[in-house]
């Protein structure tokens, strides 16, 4: 049996819907001295929670939706298999020795089921352009989590697309708003595209948060590289990327891609 026990040094989360490029905030992590853990898929997101998330994300996603609470016997099961899957990420001894973490782009669904495991926990939230998601081949969570955090008239007569920026706006906005309010000064949100025309500035604020003791300048030399699909949108009919910007105008314009 895994232990439930809370270990000294609270984790840090890296989550962000799919595709918002949380790769490269999880290597200056480990340029920050951050253990992630070793068993990584190639965008060294964390294997061990895989399988957690595909059970438990729809059912936790679902009840939230409802506003409601998952029955005790769900709440009891979903935390048992949580904690397993974290011992096998970073066993709890190890964990005691360093800081530590996990990079997860899922997480952000489960982000008050986190909190309420880890109340020091440091989350690094990574957005990107609800526009370039909504368009990106990458609609992994769309289809795993969309009928799970949609509701049906969302998903009624949608496009892919459509459906996508609807999901992106959803998820966002509750994970923004909560993490503001519970975990305040251990939140950290990070535009990936921020984090590519401003390389220097924006690693700085990523290391600064991490409480690192290291020279941002050269971390953001080395790993920071703009895709070529950023700003992929300006490349889409005009008439699906307004239908885009009207789905989801009230997250695009708060989180400054949208005047």
């Amino acid at each position: 049996m895994a232990s439930v026990g809370v270990t000294h040094s609270p984790p840090l989360v890296i989550g962000a819907t799919g595709g918002s490029g949380t790769r490269v905030i999880a290597r200056i992590a480990r340029h920050a001295g951050y253990n992630l853990g070793s068993r990584l898929n190639s965008s060294e997101d964390a294997l061990e929670f895989y399988s957690f998330h595909d059970i438990w994300i729809n059912p936790f996603v679902s009840a939230q939706g409802r506003g409601e609470a998952m029955t005790p016997w769900q709440s009891a099961r979903m935390k048992e298999g949580f904690h397993a899957a974290l011992a096998r990420h970073i066993p709890e001894a190890e964990r005691r020795r360093t800081r530590w973490g996990w990079k997860a782009p899922r997480s952000i669904y489960l982000l008050s089921f986190l909190f309420a495991q880890f109340p020091q926990l440091k989350f690094i939230h990574v957005l990107r352009d609800g526009r370039d998601m909504a368009l990106s081949p990458n609609q992994n969570q769309l289809r795993k989590h969309g009928r799970a955090a949609l509701r049906w008239r969302e998903r009624l007569f949608r496009s892919i697309p459509e459906r996508s920026a609807l999901l992106w706006e959803k998820i966002n906005l509750r994970a923004a708003d909560y993490a503001k309010a519970r975990l305040r000064e251990n939140y950290l949100l990070v535009r990936f595209e921020d984090l590519c025309a401003e390389p220097l500035e924006t690693t700085a604020r990523i290391v600064n948060f991490l409480e690192a003791p290291i020279d941002p300048a050269p971390i953001a030399q080395t790993e920071i590289t703009a895709p070529k699909t950023l700003g992929r949108w300006r490349d889409c009919s005009p008439r699906i990327v307004s239908r885009l910007e009207t789905l989801a105008a009230a997250s695009l314009r708060r989180f400054g891609y949208l005047n």
